[in-house]
């Protein structure tokens, strides 16, 4: 059996490594089972891809398509066409892609007209938000897809509700937290722990890529100040995404708790993580780790594609509108923030789950 893994944006890398540590678990045990580790290229800064793979101990990509930059149109037409002449030298017998990326749905395309069976991982989410790229790409990768994977309930219903044979549903966990509880006890300390003089429960992390949040100055700007006016005094730490850091630029923010920093390796983001107050985020996946890491986290949408992280998690959605973020504050600091729980099948075991069924599915006992 043959599996091309697609991985392109750091959302990926975080998902495709303990696939891969499962599927060489079985080669060495004598399964009939190879791969073909796929780099679309579409996040090349190196805090946004190569730290991933030598943090989680990922092979270097057997193929890398190189087709990063551009519009979004650009990029997948760039992905499209580079995976493509990929098949046409060689074929596997699935084309397996994780999450909700550019790279997801552009390799999902090629492979299903190529006649190769599509795999995804995190099938089903939805958020009911059209206006983000991700919703769009989850809804055309499952409309191809042959073999889906799912975190929740909620994602096995979205997809029998869309029409999908409910025996092609495999309802695995969520192999975000594969690679989180591997990686849990080899957490390290950023440069910023010592500069900013941090202390265990005494700071907050925020992060903010979302165009609704980022794409105009005045928005970001009234998010930062009432968080800042609001924390406090603790320390803000604030990894910059580089869709944000072309706004910030143009703001002119200072504050004596606010530090804006570089992005970070998965190692330190999450041992900040692990060790904050509470995290400020607009990030899905975020909200996943903060669940199983019992740590306080509010979510600046209007929507999530992670229902269990606020309805079992530490998760609360407080909307867009920088107003909700004082009352959410103080929820925190009057000790009013719920304990949360962990989500059923998120346990560590997801990948070892999806090669299992891969297997049995491409090579039936």
């Amino acid at each position: 059996m043959r599996i091309d893994l697609i991985a392109g944006a750091r959302p990926n890398f975080m998902k495709i490594a303990p696939i891969i540590q499962a599927i060489q678990t079985k080669q060495q045990e004598g399964a009939d089972i190879t791969y073909r580790l796929v780099h679309t290229g579409q996040h090349y800064d190196y805090n946004m891809s190569a730290s991933f793979f030598e943090q989680l101990d990922i092979p270097d990509p057997d193929i890398n398509l190189g087709a990063g930059g551009g519009t979004q149109a650009e990029q997948t037409a760039a992905i499209m066409i580079c995976y493509e002449k990929l098949l046409q030298q060689q074929r596997p017998d699935v084309c397996l892609v994780v999450g909700d990326v550019t790279s997801t749905m552009a390799c999902s395309i090629v492979a299903r007209k190529r006649l190769v069976d599509v795999a995804h991982v995190e099938a089903g989410i939805r958020s009911g938000d059209w206006t983000m790229p991700e919703e769009v790409n989850r809804i055309v990768t499952d409309s191809l897809t042959n073999h889906f994977f799912t975190t929740s309930e909620t994602a096995n219903e979205n997809l029998r509700r869309s029409g999908v044979n409910q025996e092609n549903i495999f309802f695995v966990g969520n192999v975000m937290i594969d690679t989180l509880m591997k990686n849990i006890g080899n957490l390290r300390k950023p440069m910023i722990w010592d500069k900013a003089q941090l202390q265990d429960g005494q700071y907050l992390v925020l992060t903010l890529h979302r165009p609704a949040n980022v794409d105009e100055e005045r928005k970001l700007k009234g998010i930062i100040d009432e968080i800042v006016q609001n924390s406090r005094e603790l320390s803000l730490i604030f990894p910059v995404h580089p869709r944000t850091a072309k706004m910030l630029d143009k703001l002119d923010l200072s504050a004596p708790n606010l530090h804006l920093i570089e992005p970070l390796g998965y190692l330190e983001f999450n041992y900040l993580v692990k060790h904050a107050k509470a995290v400020l985020t607009d990030s899905g996946g975020i909200t996943e780790e903060t669940t199983v890491m019992g740590i306080p986290c509010m979510t600046l949408r209007d929507n999530t594609e992670r229902p269990e992280t606020v309805e079992i998690g530490t998760n609360e959605l407080i909307g867009t509108d920088p107003e909700a973020i004082a009352p959410a504050l103080d929820k925190l600091f009057s000790a009013g923030w719920k304990r949360g729980g962990i989500p059923e099948k998120w346990d560590g075991k997801a990948s070892e789950r999806i090669v299992d069924i891969l297997l049995q599915r491409f090579h039936p006992l």
